[in-house]
């Protein structure tokens, strides 16, 4: 499958899930952390997980409003959407995520928002960079 890539930035990580990461522009500079529950510290940092959810949320919003315009659908200002991202062990061994988008389109009908929902799905880079690698959930608020 070939992209016609039209952007592309670099970020660098160091020290691993208790390091640092940064973009090459500085604009993103984060301390990282491993959460207690996969056996860290905990602390102030932010984690992989969090930066997977916040970039898949945000995606998700961009998608919504390509395909609300494919659609001749008016994508509220209002819309939200909350990803879920977990990590754990696999049965097939190694660790895995999972992840599950929560969308709130206010004002539109529910099928008019499911329809611009599953477009979206079919859009987004992040869900096409993970389709048939792990399922993604799907739920109107």
């Amino acid at each position: 499958m070939a992209v016609d890539v039209k952007y592309a930035t670099k970020a660098t990580a160091t020290g691993g899930r208790d390091g640092h990461a940064r973009s090459e522009d500085g604009v993103l500079d984060v301390k990282l952390s491993t959460p207690k529950e996969l056996g860290g510290a905990g602390g102030d940092g932010a984690n992989p997980e969090q930066l997977f959810a916040a970039g898949y949320s945000a995606c998700f919003i961009g998608a919504l409003k390509a395909a609300g315009a494919q659609m001749k659908v008016k994508v509220p200002a209002d819309t939200k959407v909350t990803a879920t991202v977990g990590i754990g062990p696999r049965s097939e061994g190694g660790f895995g995520i999972t992840a599950d988008l929560l969308v709130d389109l206010p004002g539109l009908e529910r099928d008019e928002a499911q329809k611009l929902v599953d477009a979206a799905h079919q859009i987004c880079p992040y869900s096409n960079a993970t389709r048939g690698n792990l399922d993604v959930g799907l739920t109107l608020a």
